[in-house]
């Protein structure tokens, strides 16, 4: 990389005081001054003026480098965003680390490996995963089909507001850490500390959750001590996070590609199954809908008991959506990530949603709600309702193929949440949030001092060795549950802002590199109903006799942790909310206009055959 390499999108600083006094400097840090890099000497309609001695764009600014550099020489100053920053005595440049721009760091020690076909099908390979193919009849169970179904599709407009919702704002802030710095620069910045170490303990947390999940599977077919399981899942994915970016990419995409085409086939077989294509199984159709019925009454009896089983259908609808959101977590290492981004965003949503809604109807058909194999323990393919139906059907390979496929899914969703965990704990210790050796990096790009450290939290899968690991897997998923909503709240509250801030500073929207007009009412709604399912998931435990103080703590223990974390920081480091009209949103416009990205080429060859399924 050369010396301009490192210039890319600098480290930034909000051009007001925001937050003085806070401890983190907020506002800039002296640096010695430097060139830096644009393309266009013509300033944004009402922002102010731009030097226009400047050289030209940095080599790798939303390219394909790969390369990483060690001169850490500190770059300028200019319309009040610091372009880098300086050391402050521990090793370590931090580009300006309170600045909400690419940093020195992001761009001198991470590489841009993810392309479009990556990033899409990463938050794809995440979120679809044990949920979708042993969780939906459960869902079944406690809902009913219908019940089942319209909770899906409702969690499934949710996460269509949160993806264009975190496009809008990555588009205009491409940084590692994605919504946890987009709440500081929006926000406060004790939001951004507060959900980002959400985030952190619960990837420390769903990380052996998978790999607990992992070694049930491994029962399905031979009885090995579980701890070589653990012990072989750790290491690969472990493995896998020290390598290059691109290999982390490349392993994702092709699993998740596996999942895609195996739960295609899944709800065409669900399908020929139930229409009676298969010879000597009897028609189903809907009539499973009509005996025992389309709603399962849950907790009360009447419409209140049936309304209350669609109700709780959505905590499990959430964590079956966990892992969209990750589709920014690397910005800084995706290439040109203001067109991709956006575009995963979008692509991501209508797939999941397809998907899971497909899934979840044709579940309905094929078992009822009242049938007794659904209560399944054993946390195998012989819980999963296709399992269910394909061995009626007279196909004896079908649980072996699902096993193995749901084994390839809990892995994949490890690998996605170290990616995300790791990245996040990065961009933490960029805003010095976390400690600054959480900043070191390979030769290749790859923070290993975050991947060590999340790599160590894995050894709480051995857990299941000493309990059940179905309940070990479980009361994970519950606390993991909480903390998906706890961070598409965070999103939908970045964008409101944003909207807000444009509105204030009398910004027309358009302004923005990607925009939906129809967001400006989405995200509110989708606010309010991303909160109310939080505060409510739990609802069972406040029922007549349905106290559980397990359940209680595992559904709500996240809320006063996320607001206790928010607490601490704003008060000792005495930060303050952002006001609107001081947020730098004009800043972030011209930092597009003097680092504009290249135009991804068009696909060639298979990439453009099968481009379908990611674009």
């Amino acid at each position: 990389m050369t010396t301009a390499d490192q210039d890319n999108g600098g480290g930034g600083g909000n051009v007001t005081s925001v937050g003085a006094g806070n401890g983190i400097g907020i506002g800039g840090i002296a640096g010695t001054a430097k060139p830096v890099a644009v393309t266009s000497t013509t300033p944004l309609v009402g922002s102010k003026s731009i030097d226009n001695n400047l050289q030209s764009p940095p080599a790798n600014y939303g390219g394909s480098s790969d390369s990483n550099s060690n001169n850490t020489s500190p770059v300028p100053h200019v319309h009040g965003i610091l372009r880098g920053g300086g050391d402050d005595g521990d090793g370590f440049d931090y580009g300006g680390h309170d600045g909400d721009f690419v940093t020195v760091n992001e761009d001198r020690d991470l590489a841009r490996g993810l392309q479009q076909r990556h990033v899409s099908l990463i938050a794809i390979a995440g979120a679809i995963g044990t949920g979708l193919f042993l969780g939906l009849g459960s869902a079944v169970q406690t809902g009913g089909p219908a019940g089942a179904l319209l909770g899906y599709a409702t969690v499934g407009l949710i996460v269509c507001a949160v993806q264009f919702a975190l496009g809008e704002v990555t588009a205009l802030l491409p940084v590692t850490g994605s919504f946890v710095r987009h709440a500081e620069f929006l926000v406060d910045p004790a939001l951004g500390f507060a959900i980002g170490w959400n985030i952190v303990y619960g990837n420390w947390l769903s990380i052996p959750a998978e790999i607990s999940a992992i070694c049930v599977l491994f029962e399905f077919w031979t009885d090995v001590n579980p701890a070589l399981w653990i012990c072989l899942s750790i290491a690969l994915t472990f493995a896998v996070g020290i390598s290059l970016v691109r290999v982390y990419g490349e392993v994702e995409f092709w699993f998740a590609l596996l999942k895609i085409l195996f739960i295609v086939f899944l709800i065409v077989l669900g399908l020929v199954i139930s229409l009676g294509g298969v010879p000597g199984v009897p028609r189903r159709g809907f009539a499973y809908w009509v005996e025992p019925g389309a709603f399962v009454e849950h907790v009360a009896a009447g419409a209140a008991g049936r309304f209350l089983g669609y109700w709780a259908v959505m905590s499990s609808a959430v964590f079956s959506f966990a892992g969209t959101e990750s589709v920014a977590m690397a910005a800084a290492e995706t290439r040109s990530p203001r067109q991709v981004i956006p575009r995963a965003c979008k692509r991501v949503f209508a797939r999941v949603a397809l998907f899971y809604v497909l899934a979840v109807l044709v579940v309905g058909m094929l078992v009822a709600s009242d049938d007794p194999r659904l209560d399944d323990a054993s946390g195998t393919a012989a819980q999963s309702p296709f399992v269910i139906a394909a061995g009626e059907a007279g196909y004896a390979a079908i649980p072996h193929v699902v096993n193995a496929v749901v084994v390839t899914s809990a892995w994949s969703s490890a690998n996605q949440a170290l990616l995300a965990g790791t990245r996040v704990l990065y961009a933490l210790a960029l805003k010095r949030q976390a400690p600054a050796f959480l900043l070191r990096t390979t030769s290749w790009g790859a923070p290993w001092a975050c991947v060590a450290v999340q790599t160590a939290f894995m050894l709480l899968a051995f857990m299941s060795l000493s309990q059940g690991a179905l309940t070990v897997f479980y009361w994970f998923v519950d606390l993991t549950a909480a903390g998906v909503l706890v961070s598409w709240s965070a999103i939908l509250l970045n964008h409101q802002r944003l909207l807000l801030a444009l509105r204030r500073q009398k910004i027309p929207p358009q302004a923005l590199p990607w925009h939906n007009p129809w967001t400006r009412w989405s995200t509110p709604a989708a606010l309010a109903a991303c909160l109310l399912i939080l505060f409510t998931a739990g609802f069972e435990v406040f029922t007549a006799g349905g106290w559980d103080a397990s359940s209680f703590v595992s559904h709500y223990l996240d809320i006063p942790l996320v607001l206790g974390a928010f607490a601490v920081w704003k008060v000792v480091k005495k930060t303050r909310f952002v006001k609107l009209d001081e947020i730098p949103l004009r800043e972030a416009l011209d930092e597009i206009e003097r680092n504009p990205e290249p135009i991804e080429p068009e696909p060639k060859g298979w990439l453009k055959t099968f481009g379908f399924l990611w674009d």
